[in-house]
């Protein structure tokens, strides 16, 4: 489904299921399909109403090909909660989506009931910074890199090492790589938007309640700096989900869920029925 901002940005949407709503926000590069496998299943039959969205620069959405800000991004989420009549809501985001789940806390906490924040950080390494920043310059030029070689990349800065030990496992993940194939400028500017700046002093003035959940294993975000935010928001909690890189939604999704789940029915104000 498509919505059109008040500024005329396109948004491209799903929303299914009854219940309290809750928003997921995919990381840098990622279609708002990657939550379809694992995570839309087991909130709607949690009971949760199950809305899922393609950040700007990710078409159909709005490609971004003039660039855009976090201010942007968040502007974007305000938007499409507030046209999907779903306030209070809960946010589960995870990477790039972390860093715009914190901002829209800061900036519209009237919207939001609790947030998660998956594989998130409060600042970008030095390395985190440079990687992004340096493939963000690969998209500028043009320069298309082996898809091989791209997708062994990816693999090995995304997965955990029990992950990469299988080849087996690791050839489909090699395979699902270089199937997405090239990015345009719209993920050129969320890589760059994905090197955050320090703002672990502005979290401090995040009042809802949120939840950080590292991955063992991510190189992106590691446990030290999903801790860290943790420690800047006031009254936040923290969970570290074993043997799994940066995408441990997808690498453990099984644990990932039952965290989500757990952490959303604990702060929600309305009385939930039995899993399904």
């Amino acid at each position: 489904m498509l919505m059109t901002t008040e500024n005329g940005i396109r948004l491209s949407y799903n929303d299914c299921g009854d219940g309290p709503p809750v928003l997921l926000l995919t990381g840098t590069g990622a279609p708002s399909s990657v939550w379809d496998l694992h995570q839309v299943p087991a909130l709607r039959a949690a009971g949760f109403r199950v809305i899922t969205m393609d950040n700007r620069g990710i078409p159909p959405s709005d490609d971004g090909a003039d660039g855009f800000t976090i201010d942007d991004l968040v502007t974007d989420v305000a938007a499409l909660i507030d046209y999907l009549d779903a306030v209070p809501c809960r946010v589960i985001g995870t990477s790039m989506g972390s860093y715009i789940a914190q901002e829209v806390a800061l900036a519209h906490p009237e919207l939001l009931e609790s947030v998660v924040l998956m594989a998130a950080c409060g600042k970008s390494s030095l390395v985190q910074r440079e990687l992004a920043e340096g493939e963000a310059k690969l998209i500028e030029q043009g320069i298309d890199l082996p898809p091989g070689f791209l997708a062994a990349v990816r693999a090995m800065h995304n997965l955990g090492p029990a992950t990469l030990a299988d080849d087996d496992l690791t050839g489909d993940w090699l395979d699902l790589f270089a199937a997405a194939g090239s990015w345009g400028p719209g993920v050129r500017s969320q890589l760059l938007l994905s090197a955050l700046p320090d703002r672990l002093d502005a979290y401090q003035g995040i009042k809802i309640p949120c939840h950080v959940v590292s991955f063992e294993h991510d190189l992106v975000a590691p446990p030290s700096a999903g801790l860290e935010l943790a420690s800047a928001i006031p009254g936040a909690t923290y969970r570290t989900i074993p043997e799994c890189g940066h995408f441990g939604y997808l690498e453990n999704p099984e644990a990932v869920n039952r965290e989500l789940i757990r952490f959303l029915r604990t702060e929600s104000r309305e009385t939930l029925g039995e899993t399904a």
